[in-house]
């Protein structure tokens, strides 16, 4: 399969690197000090260049692009860890998870002002005491009280907490001998409810990215802020990181591509030992392997976003590709760092930080090990199914199921 940038979307996705390499990238040491007003100012110019919320719904207010093509704007958004919040899609998920599942009252109160960047969300999912890898074991609670859910629990990681206006939150809401995956609702939870107590940003490998621990101590919300059916929260996780998982990915390879155009230029400018480093042998390496690897994820990514377009939850190659993407880019930016040196190792180049967030990448949605066993299951499963077909047998309905 070949995947051509299509001619319908070449424009915009030129206009968007355009605006990253000019102008978000020069930008990233003010940004990275916290500076508010360059932020709003990349914002501003955003809108009136027509490259904001290009990925969220036209009738919410976005730029209505389809997947796919938002699938190739991403990746050249994604050379800044800024470009999600400089262009305005850094809301994209929790935007269209409210499109599909909020009811009226909500999506009349956040949609339309969270695509407009004027309030931002925060998601809470995982716990500080509890593997990550099995949400079935998350212990915050919400029971209902009347017409009020009570929440009480701890949750980490919520991006965003300190400056988001509201957090969904993945919780238990059904009693003990619920099947585990109908256990969980999520329910909205605006930041200013009694309770709701920020504990502490939680730096990352050194840095401060706004990953919040946050208290939920008897946090009442009227009975209406359920998201969606009741015991529908893993249903609605999925719907999520699915395609979440897909935008990552893109934006890991726009990360990558920076990394190796920097790697490639230091190649052709540093010279020791009497010739460029580009003379070298290993160096050689380095290029061949990155090129590779970033070409073999892109294909493999663009193929996953073709077949979310086209209805399928393309479970196999999501799973794929976040291991494969994530592994890609850490090892990308690791060359990277390894042909600058000592200057690699600083804040004067963007590797530094890139390369702490490519560590992380195979941590959050989900670790390497869990996509990887169940990934592999999937493919035993369907493999197993076909070849029952190719003998004629037809697998009995609930191994149809669980296949």
């Amino acid at each position: 399969m070949l995947f051509p940038v299509p001619d319908r979307v070449r424009g915009v996705r030129d206009a968007v690197h355009a605006f990253m390499t000019e102008r978000v990238e020069p930008a990233e040491p003010a940004l990275n000090a916290g500076d508010r007003d360059t932020l709003l100012s990349l914002r501003d110019e955003a809108k009136k260049e027509g490259l904001w919320a290009l990925g969220h719904p036209r009738e919410l207010g976005g730029g209505g692009l389809p997947f796919l093509d938002y699938v190739y704007v991403n990746e050249v958004q994604g050379r800044s860890e800024w470009g999600q919040l400089a262009l305005g899609t850094f809301t994209l998920q929790d935007s269209l998870m409210l499109h599909k599942y909020a009811s009226p009252r909500w999506r009349d109160r956040y949609l339309a002002p969270m695509v407009a960047g004027e309030v931002s969300p925060s998601f809470a999912m995982t716990e500080p005491d509890h593997a990550g890898s099995d949400p079935t074991q998350l212990q915050t609670k919400a029971v209902l009280d009347g017409d009020e859910w009570v929440i009480t629990g701890r949750k980490w990681f919520t991006t965003g907490a300190a400056q988001a206006a509201y957090t969904t939150v993945m919780c238990r809401t059904e009693p003990e001998g619920t099947a585990p995956h109908r256990a969980f609702s999520m329910i909205i939870v605006p930041t200013d409810t009694p309770g709701y107590r920020i504990v502490r940003e939680t730096p990352v490998l050194g840095l401060n990215g706004g990953h919040y621990e946050v208290a939920y101590e008897d946090v009442r919300v009227p009975a209406d802020h359920l998201l969606g059916p009741r015991g529908h929260g893993f249903v609605i996780a999925q719907d999520r990181l699915g395609p979440g998982r897909i935008f990552h990915c893109m934006r890991w390879l726009g990360q990558a591509q920076r990394a190796f155009e920097l790697m490639c230029a230091r190649l052709g400018t540093r010279v020791a030992f009497g010739e460029p480093l580009s003379a070298k042998q290993l160096m050689q390496q380095h290029v061949f392997d990155s090129y590779t690897e970033i070409q073999a994820s892109r294909l493999l990514t663009l193929q996953a976003a073709e077949r979310i377009d086209a209805g399928d939850q393309a479970r196999i190659e999501i799973g794929a590709i976040k291991v494969v993407g994530a592994r890609m880019l850490h090892n990308v930016v690791d060359r990277a760092v390894q042909v600058h040196g000592a200057a690699g190792l600083t804040d004067d180049l963007p590797l530094s930080r890139m390369y702490r967030h490519a560590r992380e990448a195979r941590l959050y949605d989900g670790p390497d090990e869990v996509h990887i066993q169940s990934t592999a299951r999937r493919i035993l499963n369907s493999m197993s199914e076909a070849n029952r077909g190719a003998r004629g047998v037809v697998p009995p309905r609930d191994e149809q199921a669980k296949a």
